[in-house]
């Protein structure tokens, strides 16, 4: 039998590569060459797997994310900042689940829920970061900045990849300097 992580990592594989209407109890089994009985095993219905693949989410693409760079042992801020920037933009996978979600979240408001929770707390966690730099500039403001780069290198056609997304973030950074 499949652990709930294994249908989960399959959700989020067919939500980036083909977006929301491809999250199907069939394309699941399908795609996982399974049966249903798992899949009702873990989940009660489509809405209790829609609800634990948007935890999941938050919690593989947000809070590990926020955990791991507390975790490392280093106070200082533009430290963290830095390791937290390396840590998003080693992720080949993420931009495509990114705007995958983005664009459920226009459709459906359970997703925009979570989706308002996800840039909250990565909004609130780079303010926490940019307010210990030693800059002059409004550091939730240069938060707010750093995140909009980063989603909207997503959100345009073709995107930036990330390593030129890593060289804006380069320009940006030497700029508070």
């Amino acid at each position: 039998m499949l652990s709930r992580t294994e249908w989960l990592d399959a959700g989020l594989e067919l939500l980036a590569g083909e977006g929301a209407p491809a999250v199907t109890i069939e394309r699941l089994t399908g795609a996982l060459g399974v049966t249903k009985g798992s899949y009702y095993h873990h989940f009660k219905g489509a809405a209790g797997y829609k609800a634990a693949l948007l935890e999941y989410f938050e919690a593989r693409y947000t809070t590990r994310l926020i955990d791991t760079v507390e975790g490392a042992g280093d106070n200082a801020a533009d430290v963290k900042l830095q390791h937290l920037l390396r840590l998003v933009l080693a992720d080949p996978d993420s931009a495509g689940l990114e705007i995958a979600v983005r664009a459920w979240a226009l459709q459906d408001p359970d997703v925009r829920a979570a989706q308002e929770r996800v840039d909250s707390a990565r909004t609130a966690y780079l303010k926490k970061l940019c307010r210990g730099l030693k800059t002059e500039v409004d550091p939730d403001r240069f938060a707010q900045l750093l995140y909009l780069i980063l989603i909207g290198a997503e959100q345009v056609l073709p995107p930036i990849h990330k390593p030129d997304v890593r060289e804006i973030y380069d320009l940006v950074l030497r700029l508070i300097d």
